[in-house]
């Protein structure tokens, strides 16, 4: 079949990849320790607080992993030793904090991967001059003439000065280097001398002022497609390994990917666009070069508008679901199943259908009516469906009701959430109603949703959800908090339901027979103050007993 003929079918080329996947990762001289298409090392970590979320909350002192699994936890450094080969590492952990690895239920490190020039978080700044002092460092790895770009996970509100930097400052901090910053799906922007050079030379440049500003929609679009279009697939495989390291420093190891808006190769394309039948290929080759560090599900993203929903058709028929490795993985039906999210005839096919194929599906919900009509539907479709078995989702749910929390608990459903209100959200009530959601007992979990509204740093969203505070300081989310052991929870073991197939029981805990994936704190997460949780980071990620990230701190 060729490749014209996959995308007329709506058939996820990414997918037919993966059975090749196993192949490569058998290489059993892999500096990674790939072997049987996942991470597998052995390692014991000793001397440390490690909370391992298993169902009793148990403390230990120590870890062990062999083949990639947990072998022991406990407080017996001898007892573990014995259960490892003579080729494991030790390491002292010196009374540091440790976590499993954190899996986000709900984000779009795809499209982070995938992003064009050299991109460079920026949710970890908070001042004009954080932001050059990160573009200085990152500059050193950057070949000369080369772009370097911020697009999306940040907001002005989080800087001291609350605006973005100056074309002086952008140039005193990269004078070598063409820069493109842009926040949100669609700007606003700015842009240095270089940066305004090149995008002035194009055939139909955007409008750029003297100070380097570019106005969101149709002119920040022109600068995006710009740079989207000198891509090769070598640039985008250096993004997904930087988009990979980039979560391993933030000790975030299990990824649920939600998809992306279909591009029309056009400036209306914003941050949330790609091509939905090419943008895991180069993911892909990452995992196949034996190089992934990090843990990938994939979710589809849909947006048909007519009743007989042709790419969801044609996604059930040719996909498989929770198929791949330990590493990578198909997911689900979401965050978008048709264009129209909330509800109506062409959203209840397309569910009707998710139901009889047995897929799990997910939505996500903004207002405080759109959750109504999509729970609704979901009931509709159980009247002459059993769907209390599929697990599915409306995500984000800043207002949603403790009524149609119920509705959706009865038929099986669970909510996740997010903090994404903490860059640009107001109060009193932002949400979500974290508080009243836990309580309620519904299966819930949290994913950062970054990288376009929201960051993708999960301790500035435990910042939010045990504060309520936005980032300018405000109060946004008054009595909806939730205590540290609380979102650590609904970020570690909670989020294994869902990823519900293989993954439901051998991830989100420290517990013999788990996946080996774990993180030390850079700080004690639990007793740091306010302000501090959002400085906390990985100094140590292992991934399958592999250190893919070491701080050497």
């Amino acid at each position: 079949m060729t490749l014209l003929a996959m995308r007329r079918w709506g058939i996820s080329i990414a997918l037919l990849c993966l059975h090749c996947a196993g192949g490569a990762f058998a290489d059993q001289d892999s500096p990674r320790l790939y072997r049987d298409g996942t991470l597998r090392g052995d390692l014991l970590l000793f001397n440390g607080k490690i909370h391992t979320q298993d169902a009793s909350s148990q403390t230990a002192s120590v870890v062990a992993v062999h083949d990639g699994k947990i072998a022991y936890v406990g407080d017996s450094q001898e007892d573990a030793s014995q259960l490892l080969s003579g080729n494991a590492s030790s390491i002292d952990l010196s009374g540091r904090v440790a976590v499993p690895g954190l899996m986000d239920c709900h984000n779009h490190i795809v499209l982070m991967g995938n992003r064009p020039g050299y991109h460079t978080p920026l949710e970890n700044a908070y001042s004009v001059s954080d932001v050059q002092a990160i573009f200085r460092a990152r500059a050193s790895d950057v070949p000369g003439g080369s772009f370097v770009t911020t697009i999306g996970g940040f907001h002005p509100n989080q800087f001291q000065e609350r605006r973005l930097p100056t074309l002086a400052e952008l140039d005193d901090a990269l004078p070598g280097h063409p820069v493109f910053i842009s926040y949100s799906f669609a700007g606003p922007g700015v842009t240095n001398s270089l940066g305004k050079a090149y995008f002035e030379s194009l055939d139909q440049p955007p409008v750029i002022d003297g100070e380097g500003n570019i106005a969101s929609g149709t002119d920040n679009g022109k600068a995006l497609l710009a740079l989207r279009q000198q891509l090769t697939f070598d640039d985008r495989k250096r993004g997904v390994t930087d988009a990979m390291a980039y979560a391993a420093s933030l000790g975030v190891t299990t990824h649920l990917d939600q998809g992306a808006f279909p591009a029309t190769g056009t400036p209306s394309d914003g941050a949330a666009s790609e091509d939905l039948y090419s943008m895991h290929l180069p993911w892909l080759s990452v995992y196949d070069d034996a190089k992934g560090i990090v843990r990938l599900r994939i979710n589809f993203l849909h947006m048909d508008d007519t009743l007989d929903v042709p790419t969801v058709q044609q996604r059930l028929l040719n996909t498989f679901k929770f198929f791949g490795n330990d590493m990578i993985r198909t997911g689900s039906i979401g965050e978008f199943i048709t264009a129209n999210y909330t509800g109506g005839p062409v959203f209840e096919e397309a569910a009707r259908r998710i139901a009889r194929a047995g897929w799990r599906l997910e939505v996500h919900s903004l207002t405080n009516t759109d959750f109504q009509t999509q729970i609704q539907a979901f009931e509709n479709i159980n009247a002459q469906q059993d769907i209390t078995d599929l697990r599915w989702v409306v995500a984000h749910v800043p207002q949603i009701t403790e009524e149609y929390l119920e509705r959706l608990r009865k038929l099986g459903g669970g909510v996740n959430l997010s903090g994404w209100q903490y860059l640009a959200g107001t109060g009193p009530k932002a949400g979500p109603p974290f508080r009243t959601i836990v309580d309620n007992g519904i299966p819930a979990g949290i994913g950062a949703d970054g990288m376009q509204i929201a960051p993708m740093n999960p301790w500035l969203h435990a910042y939010y959800a045990t504060t309520g505070r936005n980032a300018l300081g405000q109060q946004i989310n008054e009595g909806q908090q939730i205590s540290r052991e609380e979102f650590l929870r609904l970020y570690t073991r909670a989020n294994q339901w869902f990823l519900g197939g293989p993954d439901e029981h051998i991830l989100g805990a420290l517990e013999v027979g788990r996946l080996g994936d774990i993180v030390v704190l850079s700080d004690d997460y639990f007793a740091v103050p306010d302000e501090q949780l959002k400085q906390l980071h990985s100094v140590l990620t292992i991934v399958g007993g592999v250190v893919v990230h070491d701080s050497r701190d």
